[in-house]
């Protein structure tokens, strides 16, 4: 009886301590699961505050930057105003025909047809890769860092007698070829963007010959904001 309650004994421990120890592997791949879900959770989130830290930073980022750029526009109004100097004095651009726009926070230089191109050509003449290089020079030295885009315009006359389909497309190739001028004078391609706009964006009437040589120009805009 003695022996027979003993093996009872022994028995129930045994189970006992099988039923612990089966407990004990099951908390401890339950506590494993749960970590593992918890670092998952903890890299999202330090992830997401990552991100969210480099935002907030690329915002004052850009704000100072736009604070300086209206600013510098303002110098340079303020120096033609004082100083009785023309936009193009005042901006580096020396004689060229510049505008400064506050508002718009851009400074923009135009260059008429004939300084650039032969009529209805898309090719630079030679003398005017030494006035892009000028205006290369001043746009790295006095605004690196600025985007800048050189916008094609034409008059409303129709194309003849040459390879264009029409004025969308040479504005488009002058404007290529300027911009590839000063890609090459040391401009970074991340600065710079084409735009052919055709005789859409007209500064004068198309209806005399004065208006017409007006209209057939590259401007060259630099983004202060």
């Amino acid at each position: 009886m003695d022996a027979l309650r003993r093996k009872i004994v022994l028995l129930t421990v045994v189970m006992v301590s099988f039923s612990l120890l089966s407990g004990c592997t099951s908390y401890k791949k339950k506590y494993t699961a749960l970590n593992v879900e918890h670092q998952n959770l903890k890299g999202l989130y330090d992830n997401c505050k990552g991100t969210l830290d480099s935002s907030t930073n690329e915002k004052q980022e850009l704000a100072t930057k736009v604070a300086e750029g209206e600013q510098t526009i303002e110098e340079l109004k303020k120096q033609v105003a004082e100083r009785n100097q023309t936009p193009g004095e005042a901006s580096g651009f020396g004689d060229y025909q510049v505008d400064l726009n506050a508002a718009e926070g851009t400074i923009t230089v135009t260059l008429p047809e004939t300084i650039l191109f032969d009529s209805g050509k898309a090719t630079l003449k030679s003398a005017a890769k030494g006035d892009l290089g000028h205006i290369g020079s001043v746009l790295n030295e006095k605004y690196s860092g600025r985007t800048i885009d050189v916008i094609g315009h034409t008059d409303t006359d129709p194309i003849k007698k040459s390879n264009w389909k029409d004025n969308w497309q040479l504005s488009a190739e002058r404007s290529l070829s300027v911009v590839r001028q000063l890609n090459s004078d040391g401009i970074p391609d991340s600065r710079l963007r084409a735009i052919g706009c055709g005789s859409g964006r007209p500064v004068a009437p198309n209806t005399n010959a004065s208006g017409k040589a007006r209209n057939r120009r590259v401007e060259i805009v630099v983004h202060m904001k």
